[in-house]
């Protein structure tokens, strides 16, 4: 590695959102219910739910 460069770690995050309506009794068992869906799979996401990425750069 030459001296004058550095190493850096640079962690990638993309974001990926869906809308789900759901009828509930409460905002929280609204969240339960679509929680528990996406864990049986029943709400897949994929690149037509990208909304967007970030890149975070440090040092090591």
């Amino acid at each position: 590695m030459d001296k004058l460069t550095r190493k850096f770690q640079v962690v990638i995050t993309e974001t990926l959102k869906l809308r789900v309506d759901v009828e509930a009794g409460s905002k929280d068992e609204a969240e339960q219910i679509v929680a528990d869906g996406w864990r049986n799979s029943q709400y897949i996401l994929d690149s037509e739910n990208f909304t967007g990425v970030e890149f975070e750069a440090s040092e090591e």
